[in-house]
């Protein structure tokens, strides 16, 4: 789909990547763009209509779709990052991680599919993770629930082709926002560039951007013996 005249929804939007998005979207012709966010006096880029969004609760997400009738650019990228290890890590954490990336995002397309149809078709983007594909300890509730919301994406893909709504996944590695402050900059992808190659995929309609050379490395080794992905590992386990 064209970005020029589109009328996008980014949830996520009032810093990081998700503000990066919103000031794209204006500069390519953007009709209107609905910054969502949990709070929206949080949001304080010029040109943008702040939504009030918490991805997590599906009371606030219908109010969402009433409030942006319009919408043909729906934008899931909202996320948390816990830390959390799956064995001994706090349960509470693993399912806000769920909650989030997995019901969260489901949740925004079940609301906005029908409001993009509506209008004519559009596109949903759904910011996924290298982690989507490549699981750690440290990051396990992240991995389980990106993994989770990979697969989610491929189904709904399938699912709301017939209404004219095109899915893309993006994958990254780290990027250069306050969620991986603690990352070398060396190790991190600019959010600028994300959200470029993102908003190319697009327009391209393309089902998949890797947005870095981790990611691209990655996803050609899932081919291989998982001893690629987890050296530290016995080739059979």
């Amino acid at each position: 789909m064209e970005i020029k005249n589109a009328v996008a929804i980014v949830t996520g939007a009032n810093r990081g990547l998700g503000r990066h998005f919103c000031q794209q979207l204006l500069e390519r012709g953007a009709a209107k763009v609905y910054a969502g966010a949990r709070k929206a006096s949080s949001v304080d880029l010029p040109g943008v209509v702040p939504v009030e969004v918490d991805i997590s609760d599906p009371e606030s997400v219908s109010r969402a779709a009433e409030a942006a009738p319009d919408v043909t650019l729906l934008v899931n990228n909202a996320g948390v990052s816990t830390h959390t290890e799956l064995v001994t890590g706090d349960m509470a954490n693993i399912r806000l991680e769920m909650e989030t990336a997995f019901f969260g995002t489901l949740g925004m397309i079940r609301s906005f599919a029908p409001v993009i149809s509506g209008n004519g078709g559009g596109a949903v983007l759904n910011m996924l993770s290298v982690l989507s594909w490549v699981h750690y300890p440290k990051y396990g509730a992240y991995c389980a629930a990106k993994a989770a919301e990979w697969a989610m994406t491929d189904v709904v893909r399938q699912e709301l082709a017939p209404s004219g709504i095109d899915v893309t996944a993006v994958h990254v590695g780290y990027m250069d926002t306050d969620m991986a402050d603690y990352v070398p900059a060396s190790d991190k992808v600019a959010p600028t560039v994300v959200a470029r190659l993102a908003l190319d995929g697009i327009e391209e309609r393309a089902l998949e951007v890797l947005a870095d050379d981790n990611s691209r490395r990655t996803r050609a080794a899932l081919s291989g013996d998982l001893s690629q992905l987890y050296p530290g590992l016995p080739a059979t386990l």
